[in-house]
């Protein structure tokens, strides 16, 4: 059975939801950033529509295997949060380390960890890339320099705050992205990490994907002042907004900052902002947000977006979108194909990581 397509957004569309202070002109991302070498616009354009669609698409077939009882545990979806991922990881190099969230199916992917690899986990398999200790939101590939989720709130800020720490003190040119949360401007954690990064001009991008709620609070319910970009500036570190639907936008600004960290000027934060049109998990109900408000951030669908950008102006048509879709629905059921074949993990072998090695007898 073929994927569904992507849906274009109606004509008209409604006023934009509110999202905290509304940014002016002269605060916008202004510059123009050109596409990576060798490639052309619309070539870039359609790497970054392949890129959103591949992890849609996994997504939708996480959930259908969540509702078979195949995957268990929590499940976080990235399902409206595409564009981050993919315009962030376009910024980052192959030597450039990311810290994620609970919330890291789009992540993982976006960094190049294969659709088999991460669906092997989610079964929980030994082929997995935590080896089927992880999970959902414990994916984890050190090759890539991908250093995994974090299933704690703000988890993962201290880690990245060491990472760059190490990089810096060896002379390193790389830099440390962190995502996570609004929720986690509520917590200790990103406000020790934003100070001691300033204080020690890390090569640290702080990257907060603020879909406006955190768990079932909203963002308003919980902070006197909304501008995350603001007050993340307030420790002293370029900061600002950035339509987080607009993949395009998130890489114009995420190769900005990366480009200001590698110049030496230390971290970095951008505040994208974006909407979740699932539920927090699986389990969420999902009772606290107006079933309207969802609609009206769906007509600012990324996907939907960039695709119309496509076929407006650069030739993208049916056939093509097409062989697109039917690429990465193989992809992805060879990943569920080979999830289902996978060992689980010998049961000799489940104290392994959790208690020290036996030293050998001489």
């Amino acid at each position: 059975m073929s994927a569904a397509r992507p849906t274009a957004r109606p004509r008209k569309e409604p006023a934009p939801p509110k999202h905290g202070r509304r940014t002016t002109a002269g605060e916008r991302q202004k510059d123009v950033v050109p596409p990576p070498a060798g490639r052309t616009d619309a070539g870039h354009r359609r790497d970054l529509l392949e890129g959103m669609l591949r992890i849609r698409r996994f997504e939708e077939r996480c959930v259908e295997l969540y509702s078979a009882a195949k995957i268990r545990g929590f499940v976080h979806l990235y399902i409206g949060e595409e564009a981050v991922a993919v315009g962030v990881n376009e910024a980052l190099t192959p030597e450039d380390a990311v810290v994620s969230t609970y919330r890291e199916h789009g992540h993982a992917l976006a960094r190049g960890l294969t659709a088999e690899a991460v669906m092997a986990e989610m079964y929980g398999k030994a082929t997995g890339c935590s080896g089927g200790r992880g999970g959902s939101m414990h994916l984890f590939d050190a090759q890539r320099r991908f250093y995994g989720g974090s299933a704690i709130v703000a988890g993962g800020l201290p880690l990245a705050a060491g990472l760059a720490l190490a990089d810096r003190m060896r002379g390193l040119p790389r830099v440390t992205c962190c995502f996570f949360g609004d929720g986690a401007f509520a917590e200790g954690e990103f406000h020790e990490t934003a100070n001691l990064a300033a204080l020690w001009n890390l090569p640290l991008l702080l990257v907060c994907e603020n879909n406006l709620y955190a768990m079932g609070t909203a963002l308003a319910r919980e902070h006197a002042q909304t501008d995350l970009a603001m007050r993340a500036a307030s420790y002293g570190m370029p900061a600002w907004a950035v339509d987080g639907m607009d993949v395009e936008a998130v890489e114009q600004a995420a190769r900005k900052a990366v480009e200001g960290i590698r110049a030496g000027t230390g971290p970095h934060f951008l505040e994208l902002r974006t909407y979740r049109f699932r539920a927090h998990s699986m389990y969420d109900p999902d009772r606290y947000r107006d079933k309207a408000e969802i609609e009206r951030w769906k007509f600012r669908d990324p996907v939907a977006r960039l695709t119309d950008t496509l076929r407006d102006g650069h030739g993208l048509d049916d056939d093509e979108l097409a062989r697109m879709e039917q690429r990465i629905a193989e992809e992805v059921g060879h990943a569920v194909e080979a999830a289902e074949q996978a060992p689980a993990e010998p049961v000799e072998d489940l104290l392994r990581h959790v208690t020290s090695e036996r030293p050998s007898r001489r």
